[in-house]
């Protein structure tokens, strides 16, 4: 079972995946535990959960809930890919959208000592060497980093964000039992295999990866910083690269409002209309002009500084669009704008997100009906962030799959959204999105974008046609040679194997106690050999042989719940 899940052979990633398995079947997922053919981890599983008594509140929660509860109750890796999870609404029904987005990864905070300790490896100096002030109580403490604050000997207020020892390797074991769990999912759950688990994973330990490696994280704030630089309505905050390593981030300290302390932001004599509009182009000039944008733009996670400056802390979640996906998101918002089905289908089989044998006649038909229920609520009523949603849930029931990265956007968005109209309860995003989208489709008309994307061109088939000659050849050999050769897959064949062979395994036990009653019965009406209580002691053995094997396979027919 290992080899095929993946995993190190120790001891400790054994015990984890017992847990893993025991937690599931606590809550309610022992079918699906089943489903996977993990027979061995799923008694074990079993015997763990009946060692504690059973809560029947948990009959009355519904799935999503209880698969909350159990990601919550797993630790720091499962509640990160739990909140990945959140931002897929092409993946996950809406109410386990809604349930995961509750999940919080506030714990505990580790003791000071162990944090200096890691700060003095990481850096290479004693705490007293490298800093004027390190208080003691952390600011935050979450399931990947804890944050302390205090002064540089140069005088700068900073907060340190440490990585908390030894986070690492559990995460790194627990990320094995879910790339091996997926493997299973996609061999044996058909129905859930269509959307590409293993790839969801994958997606994930990059994500997590990243985010525990706080060098990348300071070097995207000097993106954003740099993306920034002369816009005067946004400050990032500074990182002191001397005082900084992968487990290890030391930032200027922000002193500023949060963005959600309304009383306190009117009481200063704050505009809240003014900043609601100054946080959305924030937000869309990072995802429209740079295609680098905050991942989660949360209220704690904004500080408003005099004159009306935009803060945003905390990148360690952040979304990508390269060139291709920034002219795909422009092209979908415009012909959402301008209400156009056609355009929206256009751009779909343009990007290869639709396929030829998708149903594009009721696409369309959904599409138009779609932007019709649209059309007639008043402009300033119409929430983008809601209107997107419903966008990606039609997307969905076509198995269309935009990026990663559009559903962490959708997300942000709604975040965004949200905020903009909690201070400012008129604010429209639409209003706000129009101006952007128009200018940037004039811009890409223009004709020094055009001769760009002229020479773009021009330079990929340039390149095609000095490959394709060698390319041909290289085919032509390969036939010639016998060296041409297609590789097919057959998937889902697994399960039908392992079935097929248990079933030929009860036969052949059935076979084998059948034998035994009709020899022993035989045997009986013989009276040779060594007598007991006035029977053949060979026919009364084969009798209880017989009983002990038919027992067994009842038992194992009974317990697969297939009868």
């Amino acid at each position: 079972m290992l080899p095929l899940l993946h995993l190190n052979r120790n001891i400790r990633t054994i015990r984890r995946y017992r847990s893993i398995l025991g937690v599931l079947i606590k809550y309610g997922f022992g079918h699906f535990v089943e489903q996977l053919n993990i027979d061995y981890y799923l008694e074990l599983g079993k015997r763990i959960v009946s060692l504690g008594k059973k809560s029947h509140d948990l009959e009355r929660l519904s799935q999503a809930q209880r698969l909350r509860m159990a990601m919550e109750e797993l630790g720091p890796t499962f509640i990160k890919f739990g909140q990945l999870l959140s931002t897929r609404p092409d993946v996950l029904p809406r109410d386990h959208i809604e349930e995961f987005s509750k999940l919080q990864d506030k714990v505990p905070p580790v003791p000071v000592s162990e944090i200096k300790d890691q700060i003095e490896h990481e850096l290479g100096s004693p705490i007293e060497q490298l800093f004027a002030e390190f208080q003691p109580v952390p600011v935050a403490s979450a399931s990947i980093a804890q944050v302390h604050s205090g002064r540089l000997h140069s005088g700068e207020e900073v907060v340190f964000k440490v990585r908390r020892p030894g986070i690492k390797r559990v995460v790194e074991t627990d990320i094995d039992i879910l790339m091996g769990l997926a493997y299973l999912i996609e061999q044996h759950l058909p129905a859930v295999a269509i959307y590409d688990p293993v790839n969801l994973v994958r997606e994930f330990r990059r994500t997590i990866l990243r985010e525990m490696n706080f060098s990348r994280e300071g070097q995207t704030i000097n993106r954003f910083a740099a993306n920034f630089a002369e816009d005067p309505t946004v400050y990032v905050p500074h990182v002191f690269w001397e005082h900084t390593k992968e487990t290890v981030l030391t930032l200027e300290r922000v002193h500023g409002i949060k963005i959600s302390n309304l009383k306190e932001l009117q009481a200063e004599g704050y505009d809240l209309k003014e900043l609601a509009r100054r946080g959305a182009d924030a937000f869309l000039c990072q995802v429209l002009e740079h295609g680098l944008f905050h991942g989660d733009p949360h209220p704690g996670n904004i500080f408003v500084m005099p004159e009306h400056v935009i803060c945003m802390l905390d990148y360690g979640m952040v979304g990508r669009l390269g060139q291709g996906l920034k002219d795909q998101l422009i092209d979908l918002l415009e012909a959402l704008l301008r209400k156009d089905a056609e355009q929206i289908i256009s751009s779909l089989l343009y990007t290869g997100e639709l396929t030829d044998d998708a149903d594009l006649r009721n696409l369309r038909r959904d599409l138009q009906e779609f932007i019709e229920d649209y059309y007639d609520i008043l402009l300033q009523d119409i929430k983008v962030g809601r209107l997107l949603a419903e966008f990606i849930d039609l997307l969905t029931h076509y198995r269309i799959h935009l990026p990663a990265d559009f559903m962490l956007l959708t997300k942000a968005l709604v975040a965004i959204e949200g905020l903009g109209r909690q201070l400012d309860p008129g604010f429209n995003m639409i209003g706000h999105l129009r101006p952007w989208i128009e200018r940037l489709v004039r811009e890409r008309l223009h004709p020094s974008h055009l001769s760009k994307e002229f020479a773009r061109v021009a330079g990929a088939y340039s390149a095609l046609a000095k490959t394709l000659p060698h390319d041909i050849k290289e085919f032509l050999n390969r036939i010639n040679r016998n060296q041409f050769k297609i590789d097919l897959e057959h998937r889902g064949l697994d399960r039908l194997v392992t079935d097929l062979d248990r079933a030929s395994n009860r036969l052949s036990f059935a076979l084998i106690i059948g034998a035994l009653i009709v020899g022993s019965s035989l045997i009986m009406q013989t009276n040779i050999g060594p007598l007991m209580f006035g029977f053949p002691l060979l026919g009364i053995l084969g009798y209880s042989i017989a009983g002990v094997l038919g027992l067994w396979l009842a038992v194992g027919i009974l317990r697969s719940g297939r009868l």
